[in-house]
């Protein structure tokens, strides 16, 4: 369970941009030496303002930007009394555009003010050739100019600004295109072909037909805006189980919004309590050291209290890297003095298991890494893990993989459908074992922030290559083993700074880290930005929130303060501090702990801590 990523990794979310930085000074230096960067040229007599509201008086009216990633700010502006802010997210720049009329076989001068590091101004749908200018730094406003000239069909062009890919918040004020007015941009007819697919107990599918003009979408619950998309397709999350919701949608360009499109009605399925049946509606979950020693001491199986509910058993390992060969022993009586024999730890799981207790076999950990590359090492895992789970009588399987157990191959970027051989292979083998020990079989989770919730910013190696191929690897692992999933714990220690989805990087060892991470997975959020793949919410019941249990269990240690805090504000919206959640979730199942051993070395404080919460 000890992350071999520390906030001064160079697999850290800063590190990934760093990367990214120096592409966009190559890129900008491509455009400059093809001459797109121009100077202003004169006006013709009937030359006129086109741009609309480029000013942002008007908030972003005519304006659409992508993945939510546009604002206008009062504070520091150019000209008047507004500007906009936009922030880059993972594969999103944070563009900003807006289509307007144009006369063919005619010049026309785009520029504007910006302020920030590498932001772009530019025009697209040229008909001749696409024009872009930037600034490498821009600490003060700084106008930016460039000119083209409209092919002899062009009748519509596409201005635009936007940041790069990993740096910080731009600003921009008073774009303006000068030149020859066309035929006005025309508002888009209203959406067709509105279906809603299949619903979980708290998200519901959407997509819709194309709408010719249109530049973005609004989708409309009971006749309120939830949700802007520029693609076909969008999840509404955060919906209440066994509801029926109605849903609209809008289409959009500079010109403005379209009617509501039909109305489709859908009905959210049952909640109820998920996979593994038998866990209490809260539970504590804990690591149980079974297979080795250090320096928190071992613990008898038998000698577990009765407040934990879910005991893994650390760790299954296997024989090498790519083998898929998992073996499970007990630590042998020269490491852990005082260890069981195999018939009393056997006796004692089958003690825990009739009180109520699931007991489950751990896989990986921060030693035991695990690449199911082939379809070979896929077999010898599921068979290996199945001897495992026999051996014992187990009531499941956690799986830890850390380190570099899952990546994503080049060009694997969409969640949805992997295509990675160590991603495919683990889903495939997951479910494997759960058709194998039916409904009451328990899965369980336990990655680390890089591999889920870094996937707001980063997905695999990225759009353009250069960043690390394991950040958010394990979401399509999680999405496509959700209806099967019992718990998902990720662990909120050994990390570095992530950002949550107000945007704002939060660090590890308080209430607020524990917020804003746990948010994410309860809300849903844009893998890399990207608002057309949206990682859907996970129901409350499957989320448990993973904490060292001692300040020597791991790095991020949280007092028991600060965990009851976060607990209030997840349950009740109570105590939340700076951050403000998209919910409130009393059926959160729990927390999990790295570990019962050392929990044990330090007076079962977090134990305590947890029986003594006012779940209800």
């Amino acid at each position: 369970m000890l992350c071999a990523l520390h906030s001064s990794s160079p697999h850290s979310p800063e590190a990934v941009v760093d990367r990214a930085r120096p592409l966009a000074v190559v890129v900008a230096a491509v455009l400059a030496a093809g001459g797109l960067v121009a100077t202003a040229g004169g006006a013709a007599a009937a030359d006129a303002e086109l741009a609309r509201n480029g000013g942002f008086e008007s908030g972003l009216d005519g304006w659409s930007c992508t993945a939510g990633s546009g604002a206008v700010v009062s504070s520091s502006v150019h000209g008047g009394a507004k500007a906009l802010q936009a922030t880059p997210a993972g594969s999103d720049n944070a563009k900003c555009s807006q289509a307007v009329g144009v006369q063919p076989n005619s010049s026309y001068t785009l520029s504007g003010w910006v302020r920030g590091s590498y932001v772009y101004l530019g025009a697209t749908g040229t008909g001749t050739t696409d024009v872009s200018t930037w600034t490498q730094s821009a600490p003060d406003w700084q106008k930016l100019t460039t000119t083209f000239r409209t092919g002899a069909g062009t009748t519509s062009v596409t201005i635009h600004t936007h940041g790069w890919y990993g740096t910080g918040a731009y600003q921009a004020d008073d774009l303006s295109l000068y030149g020859p007015g066309g035929t006005p941009v025309q508002v888009p007819a209203a959406p067709t072909g509105l279906v809603a697919g299949t619903p979980t107990s708290s998200t519901v599918p959407l997509s819709w037909s194309p709408v010719s003009g249109a530049t973005g979408y609004h989708v409309h619950r009971g006749g309120t805006r939830v949700l802007s998309v520029t693609g076909t397709s969008a999840t509404v999350t955060g919906l209440a189980p066994a509801t029926s919701y109605a849903f609209q949608v809008t289409a959009a360009n500079s010109a403005g919004e379209s009617p509501k499109s039909a109305t489709v009605t859908a009905t959210t399925a049952n909640g109820g309590t998920g996979p593994g049946p038998g866990l209490p509606a809260h539970a504590l979950v804990g690591y149980l050291h079974a297979s080795f020693a250090n320096g928190s001491g071992y613990t008898r199986m038998a000698d577990v209290p009765d407040s934990w509910d879910v005991i893994n058993l650390a760790f299954g390992e296997p024989t090498s890297v790519t083998s898929g060969d998992i073996r499970f022993n007990l630590c042998p009586a020269s490491e852990c003095p005082g260890v069981e024999s195999v018939a009393d730890f056997k006796a004692a799981i089958k003690a825990k298991q009739a009180a109520g207790k699931k007991v489950l076999i751990s896989i990986g950990g921060q030693n035991g890494q695990v690449q199911l590359s082939t379809a070979a090492a896929r077999d010898t895992f599921v068979s290996s893990v199945s001897r495992i789970i026999d051996e014992y009588g187990l009531d499941g399987l956690d799986i830890d993989f850390e380190g570099h157990s899952l990546s994503l191959a080049t060009g694997d970027t969409d969640f949805r459908n992997p295509t990675s051989p160590v991603v495919v292979n683990l889903i495939s083998a997951l479910k494997t074992l759960k058709a194998r020990y039916g409904s009451d079989f328990v899965l369980t989770m336990a990655p680390e922030t890089f591999f889920v919730q870094l996937g707001y910013q980063f997905y695999g190696s990225g759009p353009f290559g250069g960043q690390d191929p394991r950040a958010g690897a394990y979401l399509p692992v999680i999405h496509a083993l959700r209806d099967d999933l019992t718990l998902l714990h990720v662990q909120h220690y050994n990390s570095g700074p992530i950002m949550g989805l107000d945007n704002q990087y939060h660090t590890m060892g308080n209430a607020d880290f524990h917020i804003s991470m746990t948010d994410m997975l309860l809300t849903g959020f844009p893998v890399a930005g990207n608002a057309e793949r949206f990682f859907p919410a996970l129901r409350p019941d499957q989320v448990a929130i993973g904490l060292p249990a001692t300040t020597t269990a791991g790095n991020g240690h949280t007092p028991p303060a600060e965990v009851t805090k976060a607990l209030d504000c997840l349950t009740r919206k109570a105590n939340c501090g700076s951050y403000r959640t998209h919910g409130t979730w009393p059926a959160l199942r729990g927390l999990m702990t790295w570990s019962i051993n050392w929990d044990r070395f330090g007076g079962w404080e977090f134990q305590r801590n947890f029986d003594a919460y006012p779940w209800s």
